[in-house]
């Protein structure tokens, strides 16, 4: 089978990447080309275009960047009809992939959605579109299912992804120290625009907190001389790239941008403090648009507040240190983290969602009569 995959961001990739393993495990002949990043090129796919180039975040970037993103577009377009693939598969990216699905059922391509948009968020008309151009939704988050059942659309459940990635990481040697301290993990995300918004907030609280050593999880769409500036007049802190899950390994709290970040941190067992803000602009839509209560996977998943929310304007460093100070030394908060930590694990299953997710492809696939590409347009 031949197989165009998109993802727009390191998330994606890292989902990808396990997604076209398993395809190929499943299928030895499995031909891959693809947007996404370093971990799906290095899992067998022909690289496009690196998410890097893709990522913008909020609605004010994004209107900023629309000349860009339709030249993407138009280019995704030309490159699909060109490779043919018996299946085009989008992982998240919302505002990109639900206009290539569009495009791609008017053309009479197969459409797979693997991890579906966040449309219980926001924007839940999405679904009519959904129901109407895609032709297999995995979901990923147990609400989902039930979420789409309201809408009379039958989706296949796979089980988080993550859980796999972080089993997986945990049963590898202890990794080397990373600081002769206390470690706080500082994960501010892999957009510019986010870092700059909140990475000098995470950093005041190294002055707050000497006899810890704090260390960023650098994401590899990030340079070093962009990061560095931000680090000036800070002895006690350290960036790391691509060793963010020996970090978390090793964390005895972390400050954490909302996103999949959230989740990762918690299933490492990490006292956490989630962390947004936005442009003015972006916030004020967002606020108006978004009708979930909480941002961070934990508290969604969970329905309720697990893990603090600091957001926009009540992320400040008076506010951050006294959370960052209950997760270091209040022993009652930490341990009613953790057994809700221990819940999550249950609520999210056994873990194969990479494998379950290439087969209810490929038995889709079968299903509908695949096996030679189908012509383009």
């Amino acid at each position: 089978m031949r197989y165009y995959i998109i993802a727009g961001e390191a998330s994606g990739d890292l989902h990808g990447s396990n997604l076209i393993r398993a395809l190929h495990r499943q299928d030895t002949a499995t031909e891959v080309r693809c947007w996404g990043g370093d971990l799906m090129q290095e899992a067998g796919a022909v690289l496009v275009k690196h998410y890097r180039d893709l990522a913008f975040m909020g609605f004010a970037e994004v209107a900023m960047h629309l000349r860009t993103i339709f030249r993407n577009l138009d280019f995704c377009k030309k490159d699909i009809l060109a490779f043919r693939p018996d299946a085009l598969v989008l992982i998240d990216y919302p505002g990109f992939n639900l206009r290539i699905a569009q495009w791609a059922h008017e053309q009479g391509l197969r459409v797979i959605f693997y991890i579906s948009p966040q449309v219980w968020a926001w924007k839940e008309s999405r679904v009519k579109l959904i129901r109407e151009c895609v032709d297999k939704m995995l979901v990923i988050l147990p609400f989902e299912k039930a979420f789409y059942e309201k809408w009379d659309y039958p989706v296949e459940y796979v089980g988080h992804p993550l859980v796999e990635v972080v089993r997986e990481a945990q049963r590898r040697p202890a990794p080397e120290s990373l600081a002769d301290k206390p470690v706080v993990a500082l994960l501010p995300g892999s957009r510019r625009q986010e870092v700059r918004k909140k990475l000098p907030v995470m950093l005041k609280m190294a002055a707050a907190f000497p006899d810890y050593a704090f260390v960023i999880a650098q994401a590899p769409s990030l340079e070093d001389e962009f990061l560095q500036p931000f680090l000036q007049g800070y002895d006690n802190v350290r960036c790391v790239k691509g060793r963010t899950y020996d970090l978390l390994r090793q964390a005895r709290a972390a400050l954490v941008t909302s996103g999949t970040a959230t989740l990762e941190t918690a299933l490492f067992g990490v006292p956490e403090v989630v962390c947004y803000k936005g442009s003015p602009v972006s916030y004020f839509l967002a606020r108006r648009l978004i009708r979930v209560k909480y941002i961070s996977l934990v508290n969604l998943i969970m329905d309720r507040e697990v893990v603090k929310e600091l957001i926009q304007y009540e992320l400040t460093p008076a506010n951050l240190q006294k959370e960052l100070n209950a997760l270091l030394k209040d022993e009652d908060h930490i341990r009613r983290l953790k057994e809700d930590y221990h819940q999550l694990w249950d609520r999210l299953g056994a873990g194969h969602a990479s494998e379950a997710a290439a087969a209810a492809i490929l038995r889709y696939l079968s299903e509908s009569g695949a096996g030679s590409a189908v012509p383009a347009g």
